[in-house]
């Protein structure tokens, strides 16, 4: 099920997506509504679930994290998803996980300092999961990365 957007909130995810730091007041004159209903209308679709939250990007290689990898993660087996995913948002390395169709059961982004450090990751922190075994894509740059466009939703 989806939240249902009215042009407001599409005008105010538009000015906001892209830059979480645009304030408020500036959002609202862009918008030409009240300070208090763009604050309103932001709580709104935070506890609906559409915004989850605002974040600063770090620039991983900035600071000291040279490598990122995709890795598909093949479970031995089905029941083990829980726990599995449990142990995983205990390694910091592990920014992103994903339930998958295809040939993997999850599908996990990770930062390490460099390829030694993944080499130990994979070891020492994702084999003793049980997994039945692993497939890694090492990415030599991330050329963009953007939030879904917000003029086309409903």
């Amino acid at each position: 099920m989806h939240y249902r957007l009215d042009e407001l909130d599409r005008e105010i995810l538009k000015r906001i997506a892209n830059d979480a730091r645009k304030p408020f007041l500036e959002v609202a004159r862009e918008c030409n509504v009240s300070g208090a209903a763009i604050h309103q209308r932001i709580r709104k679709l935070m506890n609906a679930g559409v915004i989850k939250g605002s974040e600063f990007l770090l620039d991983s290689s900035m600071i000291g994290y040279e490598t990122c990898a995709y890795m598909g993660l093949y479970l031995q087996n089905p029941g083990q998803f829980p726990v599995v995913i449990e142990a995983l948002q205990q390694i910091p390395e592990v920014v992103e996980c994903h339930y998958t169709t295809g040939q993997y059961d999850l599908f996990i982004k990770i930062y390490a300092r460099n390829n030694k450090h993944l080499l130990d990751i994979i070891h020492h922190k994702l084999q003793p999961l049980g997994l039945a075994r692993t497939e890694t894509l090492i990415s030599f740059k991330e050329e963009f990365r953007r939030n879904i466009p917000v003029g086309n939703i409903r």
